[in-house]
């Protein structure tokens, strides 16, 4: 191989290598035993298989045919896991739903390898099975996309904040998208654009991981552990009382620099406990929240108030800047200030 090529072996062989290394890793050794990490370890298992498959057939077209069949086979499972992964994360329901997904696959994958093996049916597998196979994989790509359709949303809106896990899932599920397209266009360019996509997908996760996790936590799903302690009905009931009683008596949604944490120190609870109220519990981002107390005010003085300008009262009711003003009105009341100060007189 000249230098070209040894580059290209040294980077996919070691993502896929590493990407078999992690798999041991979530399934064997970390601490805190989750279903999403052992979903994470299988997933990272069938595509670490499937990309040394095609690493060493590119570099060695002679490969034994049954690590053919093997490389190939592990597709089958690749969006399965994915789906039940995305899900093990946001949901702390236990169920064994997940072998309505992994079974039936598992059995026409036995069926294939027992009745069309590979080595004899090699041109069975190269033209019908392998698309059948990317396929599916494809149909769970789109079943993922569809449960991940709320965490897609606020990449694209203002009032909401993706969290850690969400950007982590996330770039799971666009990475292995990505995967997906290598193999798919391979036939166009490259064989191994499959493999070195893993690799480049692989070590963006990982950078991204290390970037991004916090000293007190092993991993990003750790971040979450809250999940599982959901707050009562009793207790938000509570809480929501705390919350409205101190916002209103002290105005706070008049200081246009109101953080989370101020109100979560107000309050002598931690930011997550507060963050989590807000999602869990009312459903809304905290800038949304604070936002309906300030048009709640803005409302008012707009009906009272004929001596100040509609772009003084949004700076009285805490909004930094006539745009902002106007855009959470419009998009909380359905009116333009102007528009509702009229209706009221």
């Amino acid at each position: 191989m000249d230098v070209q090529q040894q580059l290209i072996f040294l980077f996919s062989a070691l993502g896929a290598s590493n990407g078999l290394f992690l798999s041991l890793y979530f399934g064997f050794f970390t601490k805190q035993k989750q279903r999403s990490s052992y979903f994470l370890s299988a997933l990272l298992f069938v595509l670490s298989v499937r990309i040394i498959k095609s690493i060493f057939f590119y570099f060695n077209p002679q490969l034994s045919e049954l690590f053919i069949q093997i490389g190939l086979s592990a597709c089958v499972l690749i969006g399965p896991f994915l789906y039940l992964y995305s899900t093990a994360v946001f949901s702390d329901k236990k169920s064994n739903t997940w072998l309505l997904h992994i079974l039936p696959a598992a059995f026409v994958l036995i069926v294939l390898c027992v009745l069309y093996p590979y080595w004899e049916y090699r041109r069975l597998w190269a033209g019908y099975i392998i698309k059948l196979i990317y396929l599916q994989w494809f149909i769970y790509i789109i079943i993922t996309g569809i449960f991940l359709k709320s965490i897609l949303k606020k990449l694209f809106s203002k009032e909401s904040k993706l969290k850690d896990i969400d950007i982590w899932v996330l770039s799971i599920f666009i990475g292995i998208t990505l995967i997906w397209l290598g193999y798919n266009i391979g036939s166009y360019t490259s064989y191994i654009v499959g493999a070195l996509s893993f690799s480049f997908v692989f070590y963006l996760l990982v950078l991204f991981w290390i970037f991004k996790r916090k000293k007190n936590t092993m991993f990003f799903e750790d971040q979450v552990k809250y999940a599982n302690k959901k707050i009562s009905e009793d207790e938000a009931i509570a809480f929501k009382e705390r919350l409205h009683t101190m916002i209103i008596e002290q105005e706070l949604y008049k200081n246009a620099n109101i953080k989370l944490q101020d109100v979560a120190n107000g309050l002598k609870v931690p930011s997550h406990y507060l963050s989590q109220f807000l999602n869990d519990n009312l459903g809304k981002s905290f800038s949304l929240f604070i936002n309906k107390y300030r048009i709640e005010e803005a409302k008012r003085l707009l009906t009272i108030e004929d001596n100040l300008t509609t772009e003084a009262i949004g700076y009285e009711c805490g909004f930094n800047s006539k745009s902002t003003f106007f855009t959470a009105f419009k998009k909380i009341t359905g009116l333009t200030p102007n528009q509702y100060k009229k209706e009221k007189h």
